[in-house]
């Protein structure tokens, strides 16, 4: 039998070569062969890289859609912070008889619906019961920089018109317990003036003041109030 000539021995060579050169390419690839940055999303087919093929930790919290990762357990309550800085609103709540019946703190009575001395001069009618309407506080600081804000309060436990307390009855200030008006202000300071100092002077003695102001609460119809309907409120000065 005669050998295969030296050259054919080349060709059969060269031929395996070719044939199994990409697989030995393939298969001797190492991670210092890749340039870092090089392999792109692209590069990659879908859902092809397995839990295997990724470093533990080598995802981070941004890696995931939300809702993806389970919510952790609620950690321990951290400490309580500075407190905070003392508020400026003070308040205080006067009944229907005129008298305070819980407060913040610092305020006083002047004058709670006062009948106060007649100065009218005859002819002229009787004016004794000029500040009857109003209630007169004393806020214990000076309100130059201050709101002033007053509000009746809702009194469905008190019959103030003998029409029950449903609050449904027809009519303009039908359900007295349920209806009002108030204005408030502060009290102008010295003696009355021609033309006054401000807004209002406060007749009652002790209330003409820079701490003091008047609430004057109402029925719905403007009306002033009597013993019989008179409104308890509230006040804030802030």
């Amino acid at each position: 039998m005669r050998l295969p000539s030296p050259s054919m021995f080349v060709s059969i060579a060269a031929l395996v070569v070719a044939a199994s050169g990409t697989s030995y390419a393939v298969a001797t690839i190492g991670s210092e062969d890749i340039r870092n940055g090089s392999i792109l999303p692209a590069d990659v087919k879908d859902n092809q890289l397995k839990s295997n093929d990724i470093a533990d930790g080598g995802l981070l919290a941004r890696d995931f859609r939300e809702g993806q990762l389970p919510q952790g357990a609620q950690g321990a309550q951290g400490p309580a912070g500075p407190a905070g800085a003392d508020g400026t609103g003070r308040w205080v709540l006067i009944n229907a008889a005129g008298q305070i019946e819980a407060q913040s703190g610092g305020f006083t009575l002047v004058a709670g619906y006062p009948t106060l001395p007649n100065t009218a001069v005859a002819p002229a009618p009787d004016n004794s019961l000029r500040a009857n309407g109003n209630v007169y506080i004393n806020a214990g600081e000076d309100l130059a920089d201050n709101a002033i804000v007053a509000s009746i309060i809702l009194q469905n436990t008190i019959d103030q018109d003998g029409g029950g307390m449903a609050g449904r009855t027809a009519g303009a200030d039908a359900n007295a317990e349920f209806s009002g008006e108030i204005a408030v202000s502060r009290c102008n300071t010295g003696a009355p003036t021609t033309p006054p100092a401000g807004r209002t002077n406060c007749a009652p003695s002790g209330a003409q003041n820079a701490q003091s102001f008047v609430v004057s609460p109402r029925l719905s119809d403007g009306s002033v109030t009597t013993d019989a309907n008179r409104k308890a409120f509230y006040v804030i000065i802030a």
